[in-house]
């Protein structure tokens, strides 16, 4: 078989120049990795907590959970058809439409936003994970959560993920393989200690499923939100509840981008990517639900805790996020349930788990990186595509990538909503690369090449609801997220679209239109082999 995808790769224009390591099962743990419900469910259930609440965590989850399943199964068909490491830009090239747009730009601005979105999800991950290692080190030994230090975790944290991905894909898809038994054991975890062994009363299920929280205000409820009232609530308020879920079942392009280091990719990584996501939206309902179970309901709280002076278990949570900010709530809940040490065991499987996830996510972002300069669309293109020779990873693109999460981070030193903006960002820059080519797709009609791996009837329809609901998302994350809106609450994700974005429009029109040609052809099959020689020569040095 790895013939067979060599040979494929080659039809493409590329030469087999990364290590096929990878086989269906460490593909979709790629991506599964990456999307880590104990990553982004918890980093963000705070978030969740202010806006919208149990109901909206829910059964928000599962419509967002059926939404996202669409676009997967769009991305998947084109996978299939173009299973390189380029991945997205390399679809809307190869789909774009002869007459009209050419296909160049539409390679070039989806690839900006894969990138875009990429970084910004790395940043994500482990910008979530350091503020859950700062909470244990705080509750532990009183290490201090001030922002300065939560950057500094953070630039650890990056450091050591791009030194695992240097090391080569072999040690990455052992640890991406663990990771998946990992996180199921780190769900039951949660499970057991919420439902099962919580030493105080539960919320009753029914409750879970229907309260709603505004907190979205400076004071609390604040009812100046513009829009329709929905069970008391505004309807706004719901919406950016979303957040949580979308932001969460992101990143499973990743099984596209690692086909060039896959057996049989062109069915392998179209499974990666479904599988990944139905899995994770299954298992992030049982984790969500369980979560809302295990805080104390507000008719026996105050009971338990003298100082509450009639607060409800979900206000106590929620005043944690004061001193552990993101991490707070979900750890708060983990040690009322069974004490200090028991909270502080899962809070230790949660954080292996994003440890997992965001040295994931580095991986799929150096391949997207290697891909597009490969293609000579970013500066300094020969550099980022540059191979180690030894371990066949692109090195200086794990580098690149790492760096550029590290300065997206940055503004959390002066801006408490930071963290939420980073991940509109990576919301807004994948989904809107992920659908570009499905919605290229449905314009292509006979002219797209099915693979192997395809929707038959059900492309076009799966097609046109996926594309509108990413168009949805896309302007609703862009919206503010907190009142009232001040300098250290302003949403600041438009900003960062409107600067890059129109920086690479910019150098498009005036530069790049007249040189990038979309994806390049490496060369012929005898030049493609050659370069498949030397590198196994140098590997074996």
């Amino acid at each position: 078989m790895a013939s067979s995808d060599t040979d494929r790769l080659h039809q493409l224009g590329y030469a087999q120049e990364l290590r096929r390591g990878m086989r269906t099962f460490s593909n979709f743990a790629v991506s599964f990795t990456i999307i880590s419900i104990l990553s982004g469910c918890l980093t963000l259930f705070a978030f969740a907590m202010f806006t919208g609440g149990p109901a909206v965590m829910t059964i928000g989850w599962l419509v967002v959970g059926f939404f996202v399943t669409l676009v997967a199964l769009g991305m998947a068909e084109v996978a299939s058809s173009y299973p390189t490491a380029g991945g997205l830009y390399y679809w809307a090239a190869k789909l774009a439409p002869e007459s009209g747009a050419n296909p160049a730009a539409w390679s070039w601005f989806v690839g900006w936003f894969n990138f875009i979105g990429q970084v910004a999800v790395t940043a994500g991950i482990d910008f979530g994970l350091a503020f859950f290692i700062n909470a244990f080190l705080n509750l532990m030994w009183g290490v201090s959560t001030a922002p300065i230090v939560t950057i500094a975790i953070f630039g650890i944290v990056l450091f050591i993920h791009g030194l695992l991905n240097t090391f080569g894909i072999r040690l990455v898809s052992l640890l991406n393989q663990v990771s998946v038994w990992w996180h199921v054991v780190g769900v039951t975890a949660i499970v057991l200690v919420t439902v099962v062994f919580n030493q105080h009363p539960r919320t009753d299920i029914g409750a879970v499923f229907s309260t709603f929280v505004n907190a979205t205000g400076s004071g609390g409820s604040n009812p100046e939100w513009p829009g329709p009232l929905l069970l008391g609530i505004p309807l706004y308020v719901m919406l950016i509840g979303l957040l949580n879920a979308q932001y969460t079942l992101t990143g499973y392009d990743a099984s596209a981008h690692m086909s060039e280091e896959t057996h049989d990719a062109s069915t392998s990584a179209p499974r990666g990517i479904v599988f990944s996501v139905v899995v994770s939206v299954i298992m992030g309902f049982i984790l969500l639900t369980a979560m809302n179970i295990g805080i104390t309901p507000a008719s026996v709280f105050p009971a338990l805790d003298g100082t509450a002076n009639g607060a409800t278990g979900y206000q106590h949570a929620l005043d944690s996020y004061g001193t552990l900010f993101t991490a707070g709530p979900p750890v708060t809940i983990w040690i009322d349930a069974v004490g200090q040490t028991g909270g502080l065991i899962v809070l230790l499987l949660v954080i292996g788990a994003q440890f997992y996830c965001g040295m994931a996510s580095v991986t799929a972002n150096s391949r997207m990186i290697y891909a597009f300069s490969r293609d000579g669309a970013i500066p300094g293109s020969s550099f980022w595509h540059r191979i180690n020779p030894r371990t066949r990873t692109p090195t200086n693109s794990i580098w690149l990538a790492a760096v550029g999460a590290f300065l997206l981070g940055l503004p959390y030193l002066y801006s408490v909503t930071a963290y939420f903006a980073v991940t509109s960002i990576a919301v807004i820059g994948l989904y809107v690369a992920y659908i570009a080519p499905v919605y290229l797709r449905l314009r292509a009609g006979s002219r797209f090449q099915e693979g192997p791996w395809t929707l038959g009837r059900w492309s076009r329809p799966i097609g046109i609801v996926a594309t509108i609901w990413v168009l949805f998302i896309a302007i609703l994350f862009m919206l503010p997220q907190a009142q009232p809106i001040t300098i250290s609450t302003f949403n600041y994700t438009p900003i960062v679209f409107l600067v890059v974005i129109g920086s690479v429009s910019l150098w498009y029109v005036l530069s790049a239109r007249h040189w990038f040609k979309g994806p390049k052809v490496q060369g012929s099959p005898e030049e493609l082999a050659a370069i498949e020689r030397d590198l196994e020569l140098a590997e074996s040095v």
